[in-house]
């Protein structure tokens, strides 16, 4: 183990003593004190959460050096700080466990020392003299853990949505209405309970999937409303404590031209504080489109099932091989590892219902939990939906030649009949060409239920198959 020099430590005092700290770091003793009473996981903080709570930073900064509650000169360089993170610096400063002190307090003071000791270091100081530029003095001015974490879930999460999966869903919506115009004119057997059922076709399957995640797009939409509703400012416990009287609309203004969004003040700090609803909220939505999406990866995997002994009506674009002891296999692993993703979607949903829960009072502690785990799962559905659109959909082909055998040989094309020679004569066609393996078309000419010129027009797979149009 290399020997450490006097030098190359500083010291920093809190209320519980004084900690010697490597002079490199950044962090400083309530970090140190994090790390140690933290080793859980091993998973830092998302970099969206960290940007969410550099930009409340740099809004509070602005501020509060406007308003004069904090020296003009500090502000400016806590401010230059913030950017310097922002643009991707001091990233490995950030360390506290995502499973940490209640509220989120470990995380927040690991921002606030980052940025005094860079302001420190900008202002021509050394980290660690807190006398100058003090995390909890200057850089959490006006602040408290209690509004600026539930504040920072709703930043990080707007951001996760505009960065991640609104542009995903945009692409894969494009994408498949693509698809469905190329496969338009492809008649396939549709398919209820796993058994046959009248044609369909191939086109619609994916214009069907393309409406499916619009109007889960749209859900979205509504419930990350929730969000832009902030309680910055309401300090301990919503009643605004140690805050100028300009600050708290001052602050949502600033924090909404920094990300260029709709922000606005609660109109109850407390209520902003204390609910996790919102949050809930926007993980139902992230829920109910992962539940679609599992079942369209599904959809995909059983219609390129085979490629012999299956459905194989589509062929999923190969992306590597699929065994390692069967030359030439290969696997759906882009819709698999898309149903991975959105059963761990649906696992942190879970998870977040039951934190929101668990508040109490003024508080609810849980916070780290809903921030890891509500951000985290919009940007791997984002991400998810993005490799599923890029590796799969663009390049899903049709097998035509195959749709069309399944659904010309699909005892429901019988259903056609039911107006014309009633449902229990239907019902004995069908059965008795399951028996003799005769088609619908000979077994009915032989009854003489139809004329060939009628049979001709009901059973015509192209007209069977059309959506009926809405008048």
């Amino acid at each position: 183990m290399t020997q450490q020099t006097d030098s190359q430590y500083r010291i920093e005092r809190d209320s519980m003593g004084d900690r010697q700290i490597y002079s490199s770091l950044y962090y400083g003793i309530q970090t140190l004190r994090a790390t140690e009473n933290f080793p859980i996981s091993g998973i830092k903080p998302l970099a969206t959460y960290v940007d969410a709570c550099i930009l409340i930073k740099k809004a509070t900064a602005i501020v509060n050096g406007e308003l004069g509650c904090i020296p003009q000169e500090i502000s400016q360089a806590i401010v230059q700080a913030a950017d310097e993170v922002l643009a991707g610096k001091f990233r490995d400063q950030f360390v506290v466990d995502v499973y940490q002190a209640g509220a989120g307090t470990s995380h927040h003071m690991n921002v606030n020392e980052v940025l005094a000791n860079r302001a420190l270091e900008i202002l021509g100081d050394e980290k660690g003299n807190y006398k100058r530029v003090s995390p909890n003095d200057h850089v959490n001015y006006g602040q408290s853990t209690n509004d600026v974490i539930p504040t920072a879930i709703r930043i990080g999460g707007l951001l996760a949505l505009s960065r991640t999966l609104h542009p995903a869903l945009e692409k894969a919506i494009a994408t498949l209405e693509t698809k469905a115009t190329e496969f338009q004119n492809i008649v396939r057997s549709g398919r209820t309970h796993m058994q046959d059922a009248v044609p369909v076709r191939l086109g619609e399957n994916f214009r069907a999937w393309a409406q499916i995640l619009t109007e889960h797009q749209n859900r979205i939409y509504a419930a990350s409303g929730d969000l832009m509703i902030l309680g910055l400012g309401g300090s301990a416990a919503g009643t605004g404590m140690n805050t100028h009287p300009q600050y708290r609309a001052r602050v949502v203004a600033t924090l909404a031209e920094l990300i260029n969004s709709p922000l606005q003040p609660a109109p109850h700090l407390m209520a902003a504080m204390q609910s996790m609803a919102p949050f809930v909220n926007v993980s139902g939505a992230l829920r109910n489109i992962a539940q679609d999406l599992v079942k369209i990866s599904h959809d995909m995997r059983l219609m390129d099932s085979g490629p012999k002994t299956g459905l194989k009506e589509i062929q999923l674009p190969p992306v590597q091989p699929g065994s390692s002891i069967m030359p030439g296999k290969y696997n759906p692993v882009m819709a698999e590892m898309t149903s991975m993703v959105c059963f761990q979607v649906m696992g942190y949903d879970s998870a977040i219902a039951l934190a929101a829960q668990a508040g109490q009072l003024e508080l609810n502690v849980m916070m780290p939990l809903i921030a890891y785990n509500l951000i985290h799962s919009i940007e791997i559905l984002g991400n998810t939906i993005a490799a599923l659109t890029q590796r799969c959909i663009q390049g899903i082909t049709a097998n035509q030649e195959r749709c069309l055998a399944y659904a010309e040989g699909s005892l429901a094309l019988v259903t056609a009949l039911n107006t014309h020679i009633g449902y229990l004569n239907a019902a004995s066609v069908a059965k008795e060409s399951l028996e003799t393996d005769k088609s619908l078309r000979q077994i009915v000419l032989e009854k003489g239920l139809m004329s060939e010129a009628e049979l001709a027009e009901v059973l015509n797979l192209e007209q069977m198959s059309q959506i009926i149009p809405l008048e």
